[in-house]
């Protein structure tokens, strides 16, 4: 409902800076819109609420929009500024809104809290600039109820007015985009648009996740089979890390779980197979974040903190187990096994 969701675009921008969740940095990250989809789409399965899935099926179009390469892969970033200032693409003024709309702007004015003054405050000097940024104190459900007006009715209007201000907005100068293509993040939004093609029954989103993942297999491996971090402008480069390896077999095994095509299940197993090879610590267990024989720094580190995006031990405990599950091969949960004893002092320590 707030202003770290992109009311007029869709996607989420990448943090609030307020409490109240209503000023974002406007900044909008693809891993963002693929863990927030998948959390969406999970909640929607247990609610069989629309409030969800309707948020993964617009994060799905604006990714689908902005975020795709014209070969499938998902490009990494927005930027939050344009024209040197951060949000200036995404915030109106009454005066715009209202020369948009007409006399049809009062009641969305309302519903969407702008204001003369402005509710985007400086961040500097706290002051007003004048400019709004769209929210919602309660959703549509409750201001149909507000309003009188049926709900499928007032959606529809929204979606009208939203349409205007849209195509409206699309004439400014735009944030620019960081049009790289990582494999770990398009690893976990290719598993985000294979949950949504299940949960929602859209085989666009299994066409989109394999389109990228046929777009990783073929332009960032190499002769080895070993997977490269960045793509861009045709160049394959940067040594990859266990996040790479972790994230994208995490997608292919959701391909699997939607396609049921065997060749996603066998290069899961090929690359899990590769990552045990390059990344695991023989002596105390887990993977290292970098591989074999790397020289970039001068200790091999080991993560396990989920942070903005989770660890590669952690999605590669879950990849393990489902492999042993998939394909009866104990080795899988032998390994999942010791994956789960070399941290678990350190998760009895500090839990959280």
């Amino acid at each position: 409902l707030g202003g770290i969701w992109d009311q007029v675009g869709f996607g989420f921008h990448r943090y609030s800076t307020d409490k109240q969740w209503l000023v974002p940095h406007f900044e909008k990250m693809l891993y963002d819109q693929a863990l927030l989809a998948q959390a969406y789409l999970e909640t929607y399965q247990i609610t069989k609420d629309p409030f969800y899935s309707r948020p993964a099926e617009e994060i799905f179009t604006y990714v689908l929009r902005d975020m795709t390469s014209d070969e499938g892969a998902f490009f990494a970033a927005e930027d939050a500024d344009s024209e040197g200032e951060e949000g200036k693409f995404y915030v109106w003024t009454i005066e715009e809104f209202r020369q948009l709309l007409g006399e049809g702007a009062a009641p969305w004015e309302r519903i969407f809290n702008l204001k003369k003054e402005g509710n985007f405050l400086e961040e500097a000097t706290g002051h007003k600039t004048g400019t709004n940024i769209l929210h919602l104190d309660m959703s549509l459900s409750q201001w149909a109820k507000e309003t009188g007006v049926k709900e499928h009715e007032l959606e529809q209007q929204w979606a009208a007015v939203r349409e205007k201000l849209y195509l409206e907005r699309e004439k400014r100068i735009h944030p620019l985009k960081d049009d790289k293509v990582l494999t770990n993040w398009n690893g976990l939004m290719i598993a985000a648009f294979a949950i949504g093609a299940r949960v929602l029954d859209k085989p666009k989103y299994a066409e989109a996740a394999e389109r990228a993942v046929h777009f990783v297999l073929t332009k960032m491996r190499d002769d080895q089979g070993r997977l490269f971090h960045r793509y861009r402008d045709g160049e394959t480069a940067i040594i990859t890390n266990a996040e790479d390896y972790a994230f994208f077999i995490h997608g292919l095994l959701e391909i699997y779980g939607t396609t049921f095509d065997p060749n996603y299940l066998q290069a899961a197993l090929d690359l899990q197979n590769k990552m045990l090879s390059d990344f695991w610590d023989e002596t105390n267990g887990g993977f290292f974040l970098t591989e074999k024989g790397s020289k970039d720094l001068p200790v091999r580190p080991k993560e396990l903190y989920d942070g903005a995006i989770p660890s590669a031990n952690s999605v590669a405990l879950f990849n393990l187990l489902r492999l042993s599950r998939m394909t009866g091969v104990p080795a899988w949960e032998q390994k999942a096994s010791e994956l789960t004893k070399a941290f678990s002092g350190t998760v009895k320590n500090q839990p959280t």
